[in-house]
């Protein structure tokens, strides 16, 4: 499908919203106007007549053209007005041309929570904020009604940040093997374990620059956070010694938050476990994604559903009282029946925290190849499963606490974490409402760094790749004094 915009210079939303009733298929922008040549086309042109701004939109699919128009003062069609016009003329034609009709309607952002903590503080009551979504956005009463829950968790969380605060991410990018869709820097452990010691020197020797320089700033830690990868493909005595560097370097005495993704069953042991607790982590992952074993074998995750539920039962054992469970709506291979299998097998299980996610086909994953069909076939399925689980997750009083949408999710759908009453993961919340700045070390890892008294957010980009990071270091270093220079410059 091409998109034509005509007379417009602001093309992102326009491009996202497209992309949304055509997914897996690719959506090209230009501004050459080739109705004439094109079967299928996207047409939006904005222009000025006298005091009106003129909006008109064009779209061609399945032999049918169809056309919509409007007209708004001139004086206020800034850029948010203009892209919000265009998103529901685009909206309601894609959807008469299609039958597709997105569940978040002309919501694109990664973020649909922050819109409503932003009207909030704007003096919007909430059946106003509801009004403004279903109405103006097109979001179903579901998805409208699920912002509205999360966003009322995520503001106690979010009230705790102060302006010094900052969260620490540290990346341990090696699995055990690589998913299908997986698209994170990660690299399997077999190919990998040459690098590990030397990437873990140098993780240390980037721990204490961090540290030095989140003292000479007085900022106040107030999250830890080991993602990946699967941070438990090192052995006990690795991952220690990490967890050994931050404590000797940092300050926690305000931290509230200590997490590490044990992620993969099969790199969990009883050692791990009761270090790990032994020395102040306050939260684990422990990832099943499926408790089906024929989609475990499909995806490419070397575990079991014994080991899964073994896992679990280590990690009690061990101690701890704050347990995650990520869970995948729309794997391969996997359907409806099994699918509610997995989430009344969770249930049973009790965790403090259950992730629930959409597939997302990324363009790094192996999945990335499966084309427009794919997307259109699973659209049922998946949207089934997504109910299913939401409808559960609230009958067993697990309360959604974060929220946040990723391109190229199946049926542009949402993840959402849900937990007990007081076991809301920070960190979780403190990334995707961008409330204060995540110092990331590691290969893969972007610093985030938002201004304390604004909210102009900059980023530090560590190497992608294991042996850059390696081979780089010094380079590595040097970036991160952009952490001070951010601080401390004027504005």
């Amino acid at each position: 499908m091409i998109l034509i915009i005509n007379g417009y210079s602001s093309k992102y939303e326009l491009e996202s919203l497209s992309n949304m009733f055509f997914q897996g298929a690719r959506v090209t922008v230009t501004d050459e106007d080739k109705r004439a040549t094109e079967a299928e086309y996207i047409f939006a042109s904005f222009s000025q007549e006298g005091e009106e701004a003129c909006f008109f939109v064009e779209v061609r699919c399945k032999g049918e053209t169809r056309a919509l128009s409007q007209r708004e003062p001139w004086e206020s069609a800034d850029q948010s007005r203009c892209d919000h016009v265009f998103g529901q003329l685009l909206y309601r034609l894609l959807s008469a041309a299609t039958g597709i009709a997105p569940a978040w309607g002309i919501l694109t952002g990664v973020r649909p929570v922050k819109l409503i903590h932003r009207f909030r503080r704007e003096g919007l009551s909430d059946p106003e904020i509801r009004r403004f979504l279903t109405q103006e956005c097109y979001a179903a009463e579901e998805k409208a009604d699920l912002a509205l829950r999360t966003a009322d968790r995520e503001e106690a969380i979010v009230a705790l940040s102060r302006p010094d605060s900052v969260s620490l991410y540290v990346s341990i990018p090696f699995c055990p093997s690589r998913c299908r869709y997986c698209s994170f820097v990660s690299h399997a452990i077999e190919k990998a374990w040459k690098l590990i010691p030397d990437y873990l020197l140098l993780l240390r020797r980037e721990l204490e620059e961090t540290a030095g320089i989140v003292k000479q700033l007085g900022l106040r830690l107030e999250t830890v956070y080991f993602g990946g990868g699967t941070p438990t493909s090192i052995t006990a005595p690795q991952l220690e010694g990490l967890i050994d560097t931050i404590e000797k370097n940092f300050d926690l005495s305000s931290l509230r938050e200590y997490t590490v993704e044990a992620g993969r069953p099969d790199t969990i042991t009883p050692e791990k476990l009761q270090m790990l607790r032994r020395r102040g982590v306050t939260r684990i992952s422990i990832n099943p994604q499926t408790l089906n074993d024929s989609v475990l074998e499909e995806i490419g995750r070397r575990h079991t559903t014994a080991q899964t539920l073994e896992a679990y039962a280590m990690a009690r054992a061990a101690g701890h009282d704050n347990i995650n469970m990520d869970l995948i709506a729309g794997l391969p291979g996997d359907d409806l029946e099994s699918f509610c299998r997995t989430i009344e097998g969770v249930i049973g299980l009790a965790p403090d925290n259950i992730t629930l996610h959409t597939l997302s086909v990324k363009r790094s994953s192996d999945l990335r190849d499966a084309g427009e069909d794919f997307y259109r076939r699973e659209h049922v399925r998946v949207t089934g499963m997504l109910s299913y689980a939401t409808r559960r997750l609230r009958e067993e009083d697990y309360l959604p606490y974060y929220l946040y949408r990723q391109k190229n999710t199946m049926d542009n759908l949402e993840n959402v974490g849900y937990c007990r009453a007081g076991k809301e993961g920070y960190y979780n919340v403190y990334i995707m409402d961008e409330t204060h700045s995540i110092l990331a070390v590691g290969a893969g890892g972007v610093s985030k760094l938002k201004e304390p008294a604004g909210n102009r957010i900059e980023r530090i980009f560590n190497y992608k790749y294991p042996y850059e990071y390696i081979s780089r270091f010094e380079t590595v270093l040097e970036r991160k004094k952009g952490v001070e220079a951010f601080y401390t410059q004027k504005r």
